[in-house]
């Protein structure tokens, strides 16, 4: 049963985990205070760092780097050899969990491929971003200030101009809208220095101008079975990524993939209104509504991602998400993961639970089957869909994600089905994705106004002018 290869993870923990996240959280408390002072503490977690990766070939960069920083004579070269470690570290965390992942529950999974792409030109781009993420780094983040943070600015405004940059643009907006919305930073009791470093770290590497594309994108055709939708909201951005399964044309094995789309938004845009963003992407919208196959042709795919595009995909025949894990999940391939983007809090590999009970513990709702307990992430639920806490409480069956997260795993639900007042119930955090179906919902939101189109028609009006 999966709820006991679940189980197994959860007691099996694959060793040096603990050891690594030691390392890495001292970095982290490194960059809280900055770089610029380095004191007693700070001089013995670089050490520390250095010393964790003094076996590969990262060795002799990093060690220069760490006796650079430490003498207060250190470049942006230097910096980003310690984000280069930081990431490498935390990426062999990713690559034992889910290897024992794949060990425990028989999963295939594709291998990497070669770098084929050529290394990215000198951007000017590039060196404006790493310029501010080296201010960044002297005074830390307790040191952030307006100045600092209106400085982005103009980085911000030169990536989201290129479109290979896209990716860079979006973190850094979101690095400085994070820190300007807690300013002073200085008087915050605990500052959110794992996701802070995660977001800086990655933002660094991905201005060097070593950084290109990583291998071509392939062309696939075939049947696309949607599993989930798991959706990311930030104040300024909204994401939807499905799940799916593809059926290649070729008749090749089976794939687990993942495809998404996204929007710009106002932090006034939450709950169902972000879908009215997405309404470009009308096929992939419907599919998600109506629970429907789709068949997709030539689209790109690079290692596990699809790149979307709604006019080389069709909807097709009714698909029961359910359904399509019990039957082809198990012997679908995953895919490889892109060597920057493996971190343990990465990890979202497509699970199916049935016949367990709910039950809740201090910690949360917990799913047990045969004696094995598997807690579920209802922290996670997004407020764009039907999915509650209360629904999941009431499942017997669940699709979700099985997710690393606080040193132990847990399953995030994507979709659940159960029993309440003694009548069937079925939710997906897609439902909603072309309306609000729940008639209590839609009342609430037809009081509250429509803010998509009122921030339209305002943004008419200023155009016209």
């Amino acid at each position: 049963m999966l709820s006991t290869h679940l189980a197994q993870l959860r007691e099996q923990i694959p060793s040096g985990l603990a050891e690594i996240d030691n390392v890495v959280a001292g970095l982290d408390r490194v960059l809280i205070g900055g770089v610029a002072r380095v004191g007693d503490d700070a001089t013995a977690a670089l050490n520390a760092l250095a010393d964790t990766v003094a076996g590969t070939p990262l060795r002799d960069r990093v060690a220069e780097a760490v006796d650079k920083v430490i003498a207060g004579s250190f470049g942006q070269e230097h910096l980003a050899a310690l984000a280069g470690a930081r990431s490498a570290l935390l990426g062999a965390a990713h690559d034992a969990l889910l290897g024992h992942f794949d060990a425990t529950l028989g999963r295939e999974r594709e291998a990497w491929p070669a770098p084929a792409g050529d290394p990215a030109t000198p951007s000017a781009v590039r060196a404006a971003a790493r310029s501010w993420l080296h201010e960044a780094a002297l005074g830390g983040w307790r040191g952030a200030d307006h100045e600092l943070l209106s400085a982005a600015g103009t980085a911000i405004e030169a990536a989201l101009a290129e479109p290979g940059l896209i990716r860079l643009a979006v973190l850094l907006d979101g690095l400085a809208a994070e820190l300007r919305a807690v300013l002073p930073v200085s008087t915050m009791p605990q500052v959110p220095a794992r996701r802070w470093a995660d977001l800086w770290s990655r933002g660094l590497l991905l201005a060097q101008d070593g950084f290109g594309p990583t291998e071509d994108a392939e062309p696939v055709s075939g049947r696309l079975l949607p599993l989930g939708v798991d959706v990311h909201e930030h104040p300024t951005v909204v994401q939807v990524q499905v799940h799916a399964i593809l059926e290649p044309a070729d008749g090749s094995a089976n794939r687990l993939v993942r495809t998404a789309v996204a929007a710009a938004k106002v932090e006034t845009i939450t709950g169902p209104a972000v879908w009215r963003l997405l309404q470009a992407h009308p096929v992939l919208l419907t599919a998600l509504a109506e629970h429907r196959a789709m068949t997709v042709t030539d689209l790109p795919l690079a290692g596990g991602d699809l790149l979307w595009r709604d006019g080389q995909a069709k909807a097709g025949e009714q698909a029961d998400p359910f359904a399509t894990a019990r039957v082809l999940l198990a012997t679908a391939t995953g895919a490889a993961t892109a060597p920057l983007d493996r971190h343990p809090a990465a990890i979202a590999e497509p699970v199916l639970l049935e016949g367990y009970v709910v039950r809740k513990t201090d910690g949360g709702l917990v799913a047990e089957l045969d004696g094995q307990a598997v807690p579920l992430a209802v922290d996670r639920l997004p407020s764009a869909g039907p999915l509650t806490p209360a629904l999941v409480a009431a499942s017997s069956t669940c699709l979700g994600l099985a997710r690393w997260d606080g040193g132990s795993w847990l399953v995030q639900p994507l979709a659940v089905r159960g029993t309440v007042k003694r009548k069937p119930v079925e939710a997906h955090n897609g439902d909603w994705a072309t309306g609000v179906t729940d008639p209590k919902v839609a009342k609430a939101e037809a009081k509250a106004g429509d803010a998509v189109a009122v921030l339209r028609e305002r943004a008419g009006r200023l155009l016209r002018r």
